[in-house]
């Protein structure tokens, strides 16, 4: 049994440690409202622009469509853009992650596809390295940015569309978190390159002319929108850190106020105990005399 020296110091340490998770609960709090408003802002920057693009793939097929529309025409290589966090004590937010990232890939590969991976950011680099080291092509660092932003989005979809043009892969899929609220950050993934063509272009009775032609235009908003795709997936990826790490935080120093309640009992106890076998010497040697 541990001493009363032992046991007040274990108090004490487990009281430190609470101090600590309350402050980066408080912290994350306060990151979490920016990061929110912010992913919840470019959300409808990014359906409009789908929306423009389901009118302008609606008029070009065959020849005339862009490489990042049309593919490259066979659907053998596939590559996994995988976006975790850069910081831990976040929850179980980039275990889930990965554990969906490992199922597209067993998926994939199930069905005789050849499956690389694109890593951003630093936690899910380990975990999917121990089953796939060799897979592992390329990544991006987002550790030294303080705020990665649509800087970093444009540095990846440019190096994403660089490899697509040289043939490295037919087929990209992002996955990333989708921010819910703070209890709950959903894995999402979603065909990046070649862009998804919608299944119907959106109705209107008006009759659009574009100069200059379908094809010019998509040339340029292609591009566009796989940058947006990834700037939403950094967004979405820093509100739902922010999200569960305050989460966890919170977790965390409820646990420690129960871990120091029972070892305070436990503390008193002892004390108590040794009070009563002092009170019980000293009467026994008093009788004794």
């Amino acid at each position: 049994m541990a001493s009363l020296k032992e046991l007040k110091g274990r108090i004490n340490s487990v009281k430190s440690t609470q101090k600590i998770t309350k402050a980066k609960q408080m912290v994350a709090a306060a990151k979490l409202r920016r990061a929110q408003a912010a992913a919840e802002a470019a959300r409808p920057y990014a359906a409009r622009l789908s929306a423009v693009m389901a009118s302008l793939a609606g008029k070009v097929s065959g020849d005339s469509a862009p490489k990042l529309l049309a593919g490259t025409g066979a659907d053998k290589r596939h590559l996994l853009v995988v976006v975790n966090t850069d910081k831990g004590l976040c929850g179980g937010l980039n275990a889930n992650l990965v554990k969906e990232a490992k199922l597209q890939a067993k998926r994939l590969i199930a069905e005789g596809k050849d499956v690389t991976f694109y890593l951003v950011g630093k936690k899910g680099r380990a975990p999917i390295k121990r089953d796939f080291d060799k897979a592992i092509v390329a990544g991006f660092d987002t550790s030294t940015v303080k705020n990665p932003g649509f800087a970093e989005a444009e540095a990846i979809a440019a190096e994403l569309v660089a490899m697509f043009e040289e043939g490295k892969f037919d087929v990209a899929h992002l996955v990333y978190p989708t921010f819910k609220s703070a209890l709950a950050q959903d894995p999402t993934t979603v065909q990046l390159i070649p862009v998804p063509a919608p299944a119907t272009a959106a109705e209107s009775d008006a009759v659009v002319e574009y100069e200059p032609g379908e094809e010019e235009i998509l040339e340029e908003l292609l591009p566009r929108y796989v940058r947006t795709q990834l700037f939403g997936a950094l967004l979405e990826r820093e509100a739902s850190e922010q999200g569960a790490s305050m989460t966890a935080m919170d977790n965390a120093t409820r646990n420690a106020g129960e871990l120091i309640s029972k070892l305070t009992i436990i503390y008193n106890r002892q004390r108590q105990a040794a009070i009563t076998t002092e009170l019980i010497e000293i009467i026994a040697g008093a009788e004794a005399l």
